[in-house]
């Protein structure tokens, strides 16, 4: 490709040097012409697309109008956003994870059971109508396709990554440390019969032995966690939407620097005690007076567990609060 308007010229734009009586030199002329625009407009989308083309299955999932971060909205579980930041039944976000199979797609676990604290290779697949294992999906914050794992007294939060095989099969090494049942939860969005599909789909975990159940800790607006205090801003109400905002700060109690992890500033995840019912938040794109900002309208009353990822010095650092919403 071109990088010069001179780079550009060829043999067939040259004039031509016989006249004949059936108007040649013109056919020549006006193919020539046409060439060199061909050349040019090639070389301009070359530019803006850097050489490459954008392949489907990283494409911005289609989740209707353009949504204003700053501004009150509910991410969906179906991949919808509501604008103003309830849903039409003005039950808040619509909670996920909670079913095997949703929008005709099905999580299918190879194995569900485990021995704690041992590292195992958790490997499933999505079903799409018919049986057949999905392949392609849309890249959302940086991710495929982002794994949570927590035992239902929503202890032992994990925030994975798997990786995909070829054939549709995805896996990870896992390791569950205490006896329990455990809630595995996929968020993606897929890509099936040429449609973006955006869904979270959950199975359960059995890890053989005694289990204890751990206790929530009571409700606080500051946490602690790898030297970081944490402390949160704002008042989660069912029927309504409200600004969280997350403060973090370093050992020396100055402000973090805090980094871009998955495309954001920061992750939010709610899950819901009794039904482990999950609500994944995104942040506004830029920082408010250094803090991270959510819009969050919870499903429901209820006691949920909040897990806020941020980056630091390239290290992701995890904060968890109790929260009661009523």
């Amino acid at each position: 490709m071109p990088e010069t308007l001179e780079d550009a010229q060829t043999p067939a734009t040259e004039p031509a040097t016989e006249q004949t009586g059936d108007g040649t030199i013109f056919r020549i002329a006006t193919f020539g012409a046409l060439l060199v625009l061909t050349l040019f407009a090639g070389y301009g989308l070359g530019r803006l697309h850097k050489g490459t083309s954008i392949p489907a299955a990283v494409a911005p999932p289609a989740r209707g109008a353009t949504v204003d971060e700053s501004k009150p909205h509910v991410h969906n579980a179906d991949g919808t956003i509501i604008q103003g930041g309830v849903t039409a039944a003005g039950g808040g976000a619509a909670v996920g994870g909670l079913s095997l199979s949703s929008a005709g797609l099905t999580l299918v676990p190879e194995s569900t059971t485990w021995n704690a604290g041992t590292a195992q290779p958790f490997r499933f697949r999505i079903a799409g109508p018919g049986g057949a294992s999905v392949t392609t999906y849309t890249i959302v914050h940086d991710k495929p396709l982002h794994l949570i794992v927590v035992r239902r007294d929503l202890s032992g939060f994990q925030h994975l990554h798997p990786t995909m095989a070829p054939d549709g099969t995805w896996s990870i090494e896992l390791t569950l440390p205490r006896p329990g049942s455990y809630r595995a939860i996929a968020d993606f969005t897929a890509i099936v019969g040429g449609q973006q599909v955006a869904t979270t789909l959950g199975t359960d975990l059995t890890v053989a032995g005694n289990y204890a159940p751990v206790a929530l800790p009571a409700p606080v607006r500051q946490a602690t966690t790898t030297g970081f205090t944490v402390g949160y801003e704002g008042t989660p109400r069912t029927g309504s939407t409200q600004p969280i905002l997350m403060t973090v700060a370093g050992p020396d109690g100055k402000p973090a620097a805090l980094q871009p992890y998955l495309g954001a500033f920061g992750h939010l995840v709610m899950l819901r005690q009794g039904d482990v019912g999950y609500v994944h938040v995104h942040p506004e794109l830029q920082l408010v007076d250094g803090k991270v900002k959510f819009w969050l309208a919870p499903p429901g009353p209820g006691t949920y567990r909040m897990f806020f990822d941020f980056q630091v010095a390239g290290r992701v650092h995890t904060a968890a609060w109790t929260v009661t919403v009523s």
